[in-house]
């Protein structure tokens, strides 16, 4: 009668190595190894994130600490603040020219965005979509300040174009004159710099969404392609829809910088506060605003630039929280 042996040599693939069996008597794996390295790059990660946590906070404290003296003078003699109306009434148009110049740069860009990724994804020749993504590219290196001397020199360009926009379109009052019926003879209004942030903002909005874009499974095009789909059908139904938070996080981004971009637009802004048209001069921004003044600044108004900056400083966090609000959720939708 034959009698079983025991095999002492190594089993079968795939059965579980004698060190990772439960123990015997307790039915437990013993504990995962974890390597020096392994831990060092885990302390390394967790010591970056509680950085730049204390770096914000820092910025907060001091933003908080150096408005003492127009948080003061508010309570006391609001009258001591620039323009004898209190601080609420100085900033607040400084607030709307900056959500105003940021919305349409956001609008004019988005779309010239989204079909220059297009194109250079799916629609440009191979050889081309390269040399197309480097120009776009590019665009990202130039500084600030040529920018705003591109600006100040286009702005002379348009002067003309804003007379006739106010003649035939006065009736929006964006669009209208002043109280005197003039326009800007110098083209240095806020629709100008609008229209410099778009193409500040544009590559970055571009080289995000073609790299998303990019990542599209290729499954899902050519099944849309084999289904009888054109190539604009292949895009709406399968591109689009998966680069949705993509596209969401690429604005907020591209938001991002034009809430803060300061020297194009104090170049090509004239000192002022926020006027009910976008052609005529005397509009400001936040950023604007705080490098035009801060040179001389000292005393109150020095509390009062960096009260403002304080200002724009939340506005930014907010954009930031919504911005991710908007992405976890059109990511969930996606999924």
């Amino acid at each position: 009668m034959p009698t079983s042996t025991q095999t002492t040599g190594p089993g079968p693939a795939g059965a579980p190595e004698p060190d990772s069996l439960p123990e015997s008597g307790t039915g437990r794996t013993p504990k995962a190894v974890i390597r020096p390295g392994d831990r060092i790059f885990s302390v390394a990660t967790l010591i970056a994130g509680i950085l730049i946590l204390l770096i914000l906070a820092g910025v907060a404290l001091f933003l908080l600490a150096q408005s003492k003296d127009t948080i003061e003078a508010q309570m006391s003699d609001p009258s001591s603040i620039t323009g004898g109306k209190g601080f609420f009434s100085y900033v607040w148009p400084l607030i709307i020219g900056t959500l105003i110049s940021s919305a349409i740069a956001l609008l004019v860009a988005t779309p010239f965005a989204l079909g220059i990724a297009l194109f250079t994804t799916h629609m440009a020749p191979r050889k081309m979509a390269p040399f197309l993504g480097y120009v776009i590219d590019l665009l990202a290196a130039i500084p600030s300040v040529v920018y705003g001397l591109w600006g100040i020199a286009l702005a002379g360009n348009l002067t003309s174009f804003y007379l006739w926009v106010s003649k035939w379109f006065g009736w929006i009052p964006i669009f209208a004159a002043d109280e005197n019926g003039a326009v800007s003879n110098t083209g240095r209004t806020l629709l100008t710099a609008s229209l410099v942030l778009s193409i500040m903002i544009l590559p970055i909005i571009t080289a995000l969404t073609r790299e998303i874009f990019l990542q599209t499974p290729r499954l899902q095009e050519e099944a849309a392609l084999a289904l009888g789909a054109t190539r604009w059908e292949m895009i709406r139904m399968s591109v689009l829809p998966f680069g949705k938070s993509g596209i969401a996080s690429a604005t907020m981004l591209g938001l991002g910088r034009a809430l803060g971009e300061t020297m194009a637009v104090a170049m090509i802004l004239s000192p002022g506060l926020l006027t009910a048209s976008l052609v005529v001069s005397g509009n400001q921004t936040i950023a604007s605003e705080i490098a035009q003044n801060f040179p001389e600044a000292a005393g109150l108004r020095l509390s009062e630039l960096i009260t403002i900056g304080l200002v724009l400083f939340v506005i930014t966090l907010l954009v930031n929280m919504g911005a991710r609000a908007i992405v976890a959720k059109t990511s969930v939708k996606g999924s």
